[in-house]
C-alpha cells in the first residue's frame, strides 16, 4: 500500500525557483542520466544532501519525467536517532509514490562520509565490468576493479578526508559486493565495503550497477561520468586483450638548458 503523506506535508521544502535546489536539480540530473541509458525502466536513481535535509528520488517512477513534486525529503539527524532504521519519518513525501529502497544505501553515504550527494546508476558498462571480474575470480565473490594508466583516473580524490587528486600513474580501486533480491538489504554490504576501502568514492554491485558519491553534487557526477568512461573503456580493452594493470614508467619532462 502507498504511504499517504501527512496533512502537513512541508511541500514548501520542494518548491523553489532556484535551479541549485535540490528538488529541481535531482530531476534534472535524472533526466541528463536517462539519456545516457543509467536509469532506464525507473532504475537507478540520486540524492542530495543539504545540511540536515535529505533529497531523493522516489521509487517507480520515470526518471526523466520527474518533477521537484515527486521527491522525499528527510531529516538526517531525525534518522540518526531512530532506533529502527528501516522506519522512516519523512518531512515531505509525494501523494502518488513509494520511497526508494535505495534510501538507506544513499544515507549510508550522508552519514560514514559525509557526502553532499550520492547517484545510483544501472549503466550496462558497469554491469558488464562485474561479469568479467566475476569470471575472473574464483567463486565469484570478494573481487575489485582495478585499473591504473589511465588519464581519466586523475578525476578521483585521494580519499575520506584526504587533499589532492589521484594522478595518472595511480591505481583506481572499486571494490565490488553481492546483489541481493531486495535492494534496501544490500546496506550492511555497502557499509562493509567503505569500511574495508576508506578512500573509495564508488561500489559496483554485481550484475546491478554502481553507487557514487561526493562531497557535493558537482564531485558526485564529475566521478560518475568518469567511471563510466573506464568501466566502457576497461569492457574494450578486454575485447582487444588489454590488461588493465600496466607498468608504465613516469615520463620526466625534459630539461631546458
Amino acid at each position: 500500500m502507498t504511504p499517504q503523506p501527512p496533512a502537513d506535508n512541508n511541500d514548501h521544502l520542494v518548491q523553489s525557483e532556484d535551479p541549485e535546489h535540490p528538488a529541481n536539480l535531482i530531476p534534472s540530473l535524472c533526466a541528463k542520466f536517462w539519456t545516457l541509458g543509467w536509469v532506464t525502466g525507473t532504475g537507478g536513481g540520486a540524492s542530495i544532501r543539504d545540511d540536515d535535509l535529505v533529497y531523493i528520488a522516489p521509487s517507480g517512477v520515470q526518471k526523466e519525467l520527474m518533477k521537484p513534486q515527486d521527491i522525499y525529503v528527510l531529516s538526517l539527524a531525525a534518522q540518526a536517532k531512530s532506533l529502527d532504521k528501516r522506519s522512516r519519518v519523512y518531512l515531505r513525501s509525494p501523494p502518488y509514490y513509494k520511497p526508494s529502497q535505495c534510501t538507506p544505501l544513499f544515507l549510508a553515504a550522508f552519514t560514514k562520509r559525509h557526502a553532499g550527494c550520492c547517484i545510483h546508476t544501472h549503466s550496462h558498462w558497469a554491469v558488464l565490468v562485474t561479469l568479467i571480474l566475476e569470471q575472473q575470480a574464483p567463486g565469484g565473490k570478494n573481487f575489485e576493479f582495478r585499473i591504473n594508466n589511465i588519464e581519466q583516473i586523475k578525476g578521483f580524490g585521494k580519499g575520506f578526508e584526504k587533499s589532492g587528486n589521484l594522478g595518472y600513474h595511480d591505481t583506481l580501486v572499486i571494490p565490488v559486493i553481492e546483489n541481493t533480491a531486495h535492494e534496501e538489504d544490500l546496506t550492511e554490504f555497502l557499509e562493509e565495503a567503505m569500511d574495508k576501502y576508506p578512500d573509495t568514492y564508488a561500489v559496483l554491485v554485481r550484475r546491478h550497477g554502481l553507487y557514487v558519491w561526493g562531497d557535493n553534487v558537482h564531485k558526485a557526477k564529475t566521478q560518475c561520468e568518469s567511471l563510466d568512461y573506464l568501466f566502457q573503456l576497461a569492457v574494450e580493452m578486454k575485447q582487444l586483450g588489454i590488461p588493465w594493470i600496466s607498468d608504465i614508467e613516469p615520463t620526466l619532462p625534459r630539461r631546458k638548458d
